[in-house]
């Protein structure tokens, strides 16, 4: 039985409606009569465009019936996370002070969604300044997961996620630093992809401010979906140099090493004692390693680069500290001086990785960029013999809300265990300071019923390769499903 318009891939509606079986407007008040629907429960929706929406639609319609086409996305209605700036919406980043916010111009990444023929018609809600892998804040509330509305939908893409997730929405696109893509993707049963660094402009994504330029370290702007297929296709539209370096150079990506799994080379790191994960979960990554292998590819099970979890986990953890740590107040950063002078060396725990971060000088950062370039180039090596990895997004499926202000006093149930918080952020650091690409895949549903993901890690600029086995379980798993009452 064929799926409802609303859960199927942003790909297949988009040629319904090069082949005129549905128009613009129609699947636009589709999904408009979608986030009426479902929207009050989840709150993942939180701006809205609607009016605007259907002209453009109009006009798309009309421009197919004069034989013109407008883009791969002709017509295709979405939201976006809501700190990227789309022209004429409010566009808020999850901060008070920039709740009456209208930019003039769009994020650079979501403008090139817009002329590929995409119709943005709201914006989905994400943590303050994208902060947290928790969606909650001032300006609009708290968003809730829909395969368990007492859980998050994670953060900060978690607007995003859970507008996929429930059917308000055909396709997405998020950013991430910690786990904010692959998170959500994760926690809400959809796919996602976390690009290698740089190749995506971040330029009109709040915070930074509105009108900031510089891009920063870490972050990327990625797509999430409800296929594979959907993120290669919206990878290829925003890929490739802002307008400042346009004149001078192209991405040109390669192709997936492999496209069958027979030929595939699959290290699986899924257990790890420095960070314990749920095993009912395990079970499920281990389950879609095993799928790969029945299926022809060489699955490894003890293979590893040439370091420790541990070890990549502190390099991540400061620098990640050091970019987060730069928007502190000066009283907050005194304060930390004060504390780092107490520190034992011997001292990794996240309070102290936060300190050394968000307070070191810049030659202090200089040696850990050298510690960062010494992994990827043991990650470079490693991938010579390997196409991708299997890992997991985060040690447990969706938790409860927990907005203590503090995160240091948050703790989250780990089979039976109570873990620190910031562990979430461990699984996800890899990726992220080694500036690689990483697509999540949904894998299966827990006994609670709840989603859970796998991360696919690849080499530097192997982002189709990460997409295409990401593809690889959608065919063999059966990718998306809905979660109940959506």
């Amino acid at each position: 039985m064929s799926q409802p318009l609303h859960f199927r891939s942003g790909a297949s509606l988009a040629r319904m409606i090069q082949r005129r079986e549905i128009s613009a407007r129609e699947l636009l008040e589709h999904f408009v009569a979608r986030v009426e629907q479902h929207n009050p429960k989840i709150n993942a929706v939180v701006a809205k465009d609607i009016e605007r929406a259907r002209q453009l639609a109009r006009e798309a319609d009309e421009a197919q019936a004069r034989g013109e086409n407008l883009g791969a996305l002709h017509g295709l209605p979405m939201t976006i996370k809501d700190a990227y700036e789309v022209e004429g919406i409010v566009s808020t980043g999850g901060a008070p002070v920039w709740k009456d916010h209208v930019p003039m111009r769009s994020a650079t990444a979501a403008e090139r969604l817009q002329r590929a023929g995409a119709i943005i018609f709201g914006k989905t809600n994400v943590p303050f300044m994208s902060g947290d892998l928790q969606t909650f804040n001032e300006v609009y509330g708290t968003t809730n997961n829909p395969w368990n509305l007492a859980c998050g939908p994670g953060g900060s893409s978690g607007g995003s996620a859970a507008s996929l997730a429930a059917g308000l929405t055909a396709i997405e696109y998020g950013s991430d630093i910690g786990g904010s893509i692959r998170t959500p993707a994760h926690l809400c049963g959809v796919f996602g992809h976390k690009p290698t660094f740089g190749i995506v402009p971040k330029r009109g994504h709040l915070g930074p401010p509105p009108g900031w330029l510089r891009e920063g370290d870490l972050a990327v702007s990625g797509p999430l979906a409800r296929s594979a297929e959907d993120l290669e296709i919206m990878l290829r539209l925003t890929a490739g140099p802002d307008w400042d370096r346009a004149g001078g150079w192209k991405l040109d990506l390669p192709p997936p090493r492999v496209r069958d799994p027979k030929n595939l080379r699959v290290a699986v790191w899924i257990e790890d004692p420095y960070c314990d994960i749920d095993k009912e979960s395990a079970g499920l990554l281990n389950n879609a390693a095993k799928a790969l292998q029945d299926a022809g590819a060489h699955v490894d099970w003890n293979a590893r680069p040439d370091f420790t979890l541990a070890e990549i986990t502190e390099v991540y953890l400061v620098l990640l500290h050091s970019c987060t740590g730069a928007g502190f107040p000066e009283s907050l950063r005194a304060k930390m001086l004060q504390d780092k002078k107490n520190l034992s060396p011997d001292d990794k725990s996240h309070r102290a990785l936060q300190i050394i971060g968000a307070t070191m000088t810049y030659a202090d950062r200089m040696v850990w960029e050298e510690r960062q370039i010494q992994l990827c180039a043991k990650w470079d090596a490693f991938f010579r013999n390997y196409d991708v990895v299997l890992s997991p997004v985060l040690m447990r499926p969706a938790f409860p809300h927990d907005h203590n202000t503090n995160w240091h006093a948050r703790r989250m149930d780990v089979n039976g265990i109570a873990r620190e918080y910031m562990d979430v952020l461990i699984w996800a650091g890899p990726a992220v300071v080694s500036y690689l690409p990483a697509s999540v895949a949904p894998v299966g549903i827990t006994s609670e019923g709840l989603p859970v993901g796998v991360q696919i890690i690849g080499p530097s600029m192997g982002d189709y390769t990460t997409i295409a086995v990401a593809g690889m379980l959608e065919n063999i798993l059966g990718g998306f499903k809905a979660p109940p009452g959506y």
